[in-house]
């Protein structure tokens, strides 16, 4: 029999659980080296005054095993907000444990409890298991739209005109 799994919203004392489930994450991704977050990142974005990124830590037996990280967006055309998934990681010991599927279930439950529209995430187009995972739970991909992106100098460059 599997222990229960507990979830709740992520505190400042769980600045390090944080940063290791991102780096663990990175590292599945095959982008350990794109990480750039460091605690003070954490501290700012999601737990300071006007934080608006939120997490959510996954326990079983008092040990942190997975999170998820979101925002809310918003749609003009549904003139509602939305929630956004921004990461979501679950300790590979204990997938297939149901955690994954109850942060998304948590998580689903916060986006109707504020009325959103939608739930939306992204996964890398290699990630066959998550997309099977996610379409067994009747989400859709949406591929008539592409994602882009600006960064680094090009974000700079294109800021400064």
């Amino acid at each position: 029999m599997t222990t229960a799994l507990h979830i709740r919203p992520a505190t400042i004392d769980d600045t390090d659980t944080i940063l290791r489930f991102v780096r663990d994450l990175a590292v599945y991704e095959n982008a350990e080296h794109e990480v750039l977050a460091t605690p003070a990142h954490v501290h700012k974005t999601m737990f300071s005054e006007g934080a608006t990124a939120h997490g959510l830590i996954c326990e079983q037996e008092g040990q942190a095993i997975g999170f998820a990280v979101y925002f809310f967006n918003y749609s003009t055309w549904q003139g509602r907000n939305g929630l956004y998934l921004e990461d979501l990681y679950v300790d590979p010991s204990h997938r297939g444990s149901g955690a994954g599927k109850a942060l998304l279930r948590h998580l689903a439950r916060i986006a109707v409890d504020k009325d959103c529209g939608r739930f939306e995430w992204s996964v890398l187009d290699w990630n066959t298991p998550s997309i099977q995972f996610y379409d067994s739970l009747g989400a859709k991909p949406q591929s008539e739209w592409i994602r882009y992106r600006m960064t680094g100098e090009a974000l700079e460059a294109f800021a400064k005109g």
